[in-house]
């Protein structure tokens, strides 16, 4: 048996530091380099940083939310379940929809999935949130859609759906329009869960000097 790191804190410092000295990361400052680090974290491809999209105060935007309090809306449990809670500034409500019981009706009545159908149970919460999409295609574009009819803004749009069809076209219609919201998108057919919770996670962990770290 080879010989393996076993002390966690060691863990954790080299796998940043391997981030650091090997993800291209000099377009990016402050809070989105630490959010693009923990990115990298989540899925060990150092590549994601060069298919980062995202507006310039996107980080400060969803920073400044959830201290104001805002919710963060998922739009699976998987995404929710990554956010690690006891970073949350002031205990943030989380809010999944995919399982109420009113979605398979109302996917029915539109004629779409589910996970767009959920959107539809966002509209009294969405005002200053923070949206973190990271499975359904169909989930970010339906929230687009309904922005463009005059919904209320979220604070930032965390798009990260994963897939074949459709995720690649959902978040570069983000990255093109974001509907004068802050968003952060990752290009391509890569994202999941486990990435839009790692973004989540870094706007809840701040910046080193507000954390004291």
């Amino acid at each position: 048996m080879r010989e393996y790191e076993k002390d966690p804190g060691a863990i954790y410092r080299q796998s940043f530091a391997t981030v650091r000295a090997e993800a291209r990361l000099e377009r990016f400052s402050g809070g989105m380099e630490a959010l693009a680090i923990r990115l990298i974290h989540a899925c060990g491809m150092v590549e994601v940083a060069d298919r980062l999209a995202f507006s310039p105060d996107a980080f400060a935007a969803g920073r400044a939310a959830l201290m104001a309090g805002a919710p963060l809306i998922c739009d699976c449990e998987m995404a929710a379940a990554g956010i690690i809670r006891r970073n949350l500034p002031v205990a943030n409500e989380v809010l999944v929809t995919l399982n109420d019981a009113r979605v398979p009706a109302l996917a029915a009545s539109l004629g779409t999935t589910r996970s767009a159908a959920a959107v539809e149970l966002w509209r009294e919460r969405l005002q200053g949130a923070v949206v973190a999409i990271g499975n359904a295609p169909t989930a970010l574009f339906h929230l687009l859609e309904r922005l463009d009819q005059g919904w209320p803004k979220p604070a930032l749009i965390l798009g990260f759906p994963v897939g074949f069809v459709g995720a690649a076209e959902s978040k570069a219609e983000l990255a093109h329009d974001p509907r004068g919201c802050d968003f952060v998108a990752l290009r391509g057919r890569r994202g999941g869960s486990a990435m839009v919770s790692a973004a989540v996670n870094a706007l809840a962990a701040g910046l080193p000097e507000e954390v004291g770290t």
